[in-house]
């Protein structure tokens, strides 16, 4: 786990630099993507990359939201306690 610095810096794990071609001196774009910070080598880009690399990296990150704990569908609080519930909306004033 890398742990950032006062100066806001962060060690790349060897593995990673190592897997992906970073080396010293590479620069890197930073991206906040559904509240997750992606570091992206400044060469990658979508454009350079063949369409099925591009749904490969699709594929994977559907894979990666679906492992997500899915949250409980919850009412939020100010439609509590109001005296009446959505579905109301679609009975109400018919004949039935």
């Amino acid at each position: 786990m890398a742990k950032v610095t006062s100066k806001l810096q962060v060690t790349l794990p060897k593995r990673l630099a190592d897997d992906h071609g970073i080396v010293p001196g590479d620069d890197l774009r930073f991206e906040s993507v559904a509240g997750v910070i992606r570091m992206v080598p400044a060469r990658a880009s979508l454009r350079e990359l063949s369409v099925d690399e591009r749904l490969r990296l699709f594929d994977e990150a559907s894979r990666r939201i679906g492992l997500r704990p899915q949250p409980e569908s919850r009412g939020s609080p100010e439609t509590e306690g109001r005296g009446w519930v959505r579905e109301d909306l679609y009975v109400r004033g018919s004949t039935d």
